[in-house]
């Protein structure tokens, strides 16, 4: 359990560095200069969606012969790993301008919840859930994944994004979804 929720965790926190939760999170952080409300609502949106996405993985998984699952999980982690190496920006429905009416922590929970909805790292979490058959240690490797990569961008706000390489970020996690994605047929060869 602890190796999935390792492997989880840093795959996670690898592919939000430059993420569009990432640049949510900085401007929730330069909007309302709250931090505590905006790491709960981060915290909160990030438990409901991953525990969504890591129960679709575990039923997916039983859905599917393993022959068919494996192939499945390979072609997933292949285009993972592609995806990693495209920039995220803000888009429409994750921008700063949310509706505050709902308070911080209540802004915060939706604009994170909307802006995961078919995000590199929910649809990471279905598949890290399929090929581990444990949603519960998934999600709670994802969920601290997020938080890593976020939490202190909602603390330091820019001067974290100009002492990561996003680049170097987007490889590092590219290459661990090719080691998913080969890692089932090469452990046949041995």
């Amino acid at each position: 359990m602890l190796e999935t929720i390792a492997v989880a965790t840093g795959v996670v926190a690898a592919a939000e560095i430059g993420d569009k939760t990432q640049l949510l999170a900085l401007c929730l952080a330069a909007r309302f200069r709250r931090p505590l409300p905006i790491v709960l609502g981060i915290l909160a949106a990030t438990v409901f969606n991953h525990a969504l996405a890591g129960a679709a993985g575990v039923v997916i998984s039983s859905w599917l012969t393993p022959e068919v699952l494996r192939w499945v999980l390979t072609v997933s982690f292949l285009a993972m790993a592609a995806w990693m190496l495209v920039p995220d920006k803000i888009d429409e429905e994750a921008s700063c301008g949310g509706p505050s009416r709902f308070g911080v922590f209540g802004t915060t929970t939706i604009l994170f919840f909307l802006a995961e909805m078919g995000d590199k790292t929910q649809i990471a979490t279905v598949a890290m859930a399929a090929h581990y058959q444990a949603a519960l240690a998934v999600v709670i490797g994802t969920t601290l994944g997020m938080l890593v990569a976020d939490v202190p961008a909602v603390f330091i706000g820019d001067r974290f994004s100009k002492k990561v390489s996003l680049r170097a970020m987007r490889m590092i996690a590219a290459a661990v979804f090719l080691v998913f994605a080969a890692a089932p047929w090469i452990s046949d060869l041995f």
